[in-house]
């Protein structure tokens, strides 16, 4: 029998207590009934694809927003129970017993659920552990108070270390933890605190980002003009690598710092174009090289679920020119890079035939690194990757 192929399942939740400052994200505050209804429009969305359990087969569960967690534990089970269905996962899958001893991850599916500090109980975690999700993602930014109230967080620092010690009590061995820097009154002194106050957490996986003041958000209001200082950025951006590296994390992405076989298999699935499907209000998916999101509008969404195909919006089939530029500059952002033999098992041609221009200039430049038939970028790659990748747009 033909092995299933492997696809990796996105599912939006847009909701949350209260919009953060900074956000841009398709996210808001909604009420119970509101909730209530998205919920029952999701799993009828799931349902409607039902078609794809014979050919793929789930490899990862990212549960993103928003805030996930807002959501009731019932709710959120439901949810959980429905992609098993409809995708016929069994438990046992979801265990991650194997891949936490170190063995073979055959068959083990990393499924991730984003928390925010102080919307679950140590009950509705054990709950949700229950239900097969086998990860947390919990959105920190910042272990300083005073940053978190400016940041508009809903939690303090020390409402997370109650929401964190709650997860490894109820078993949760794999937690990330997302941190901002390059905050428009930081100082390096008090970003290194706040990184050395989560290292002494030991958390599985830190995602580290500068912060970009997007238009439309009430920082954007109060802080476009106030230019961050791109060399203490720089120099953040290294102490964190530094400091990580010293401390055992792996720098595996830009942004992304992980233990020993550790690293986000969802979040790398997009990276190196693997086949993920987006469920929810908004979200993106990519099938067989086509590209599509779903409806935005909450209304719409709530009265088409039931139809995956009246959902999608912006339908596009990518051509080779557009595979080839993909694979270039999303696999750009992995420490790793990307592989020549890779490039030439799924384009035909070789990557020097392709792309010889702009990789001997960024060589010579050096911001790119060959060797051994991978291309990744250096450390003055990395502070300047925009102009790298924009470079392998044909």
């Amino acid at each position: 029998m033909e092995k299933k192929k492997e696809l990796g399942l996105y599912i939006h939740i847009p909701f949350c207590e209260r919009k953060c400052n900074y956000c841009d994200f398709l996210s808001a505050a909604a009420d119970e009934g509101t909730k209530a209804a998205y919920v029952e429009a999701l799993i009828k969305e799931i349902s409607s694809y039902r078609y794809l359990a014979a050919e793929y087969r789930i490899s990862t569960i990212f549960m993103g927003g928003g805030t996930p967690s807002t959501l009731t534990e019932e709710e959120l089970v439901r949810i959980m129970e429905s992609v098993k269905k409809v995708f016929q996962i069994e438990d046992c899958y979801l265990s991650g017993e194997k891949a936490f001893k170190g063995l073979p991850m055959e068959g083990y599916i990393e499924a991730t659920i984003e928390v925010n500090p102080g919307t679950v109980s140590k009950d509705k975690l054990h709950r949700l552990k229950a239900a097969g999700l086998n990860r947390i993602s919990m959105g920190l930014q910042s272990t300083d108070n005073k940053d978190l109230k400016l940041l508009g967080r809903i939690h303090t620092y020390e409402t997370f270390l109650d929401t964190y010690k709650a997860a490894r009590e109820a078993g949760f061995e794999n937690i990330n933890i997302d941190l901002m820097s390059a905050l428009p009154w930081q100082s390096l002194q008090n970003w290194m605190e706040v990184l050395e106050n989560v290292i002494s957490l030991r958390p599985e996986h830190i995602s580290a980002y500068s912060l970009i003041i997007e238009e439309g958000t009430p920082f954007y209001e109060k802080y476009s003009e106030v230019s961050f200082d791109d060399e203490l950025d720089r120099t953040m951006y290294w102490n964190t690598v530094e400091r990580l590296k010293a401390a055992g994390y792996g720098h595996y992405e830009i942004s992304n710092y992980a233990l020993k076989n550790r690293e986000c298999r969802h979040n790398i699935s997009y990276w190196i174009r693997k086949n993920y499907l987006g469920l929810g209000l908004g979200a993106s998916s990519l099938i067989e090289n086509k590209r599509f999101h779903n409806e935005e509008n909450l209304k719409k969404y709530l009265e088409q679920a039931g139809v995956a195909d009246s959902l999608q919006k912006e339908v596009e089939l990518l051509d080779k020119k557009q595979q080839m530029e993909e694979f270039m500059f999303l696999g750009l952002r992995l420490m790793k890079g990307i592989s020549s033999a890779e490039f030439q098992k799924f384009f035909g041609s070789t990557i020097e035939s392709i792309y010889s221009l702009p990789i001997e200039q960024s060589v010579r430049e050096g911001l790119l690194s060959e060797e051994n038939g991978q291309i990744s970028l250096t450390a003055k790659g990395i502070d300047l990757s925009n102009t790298v990748m924009a470079r392998f747009l044909l």
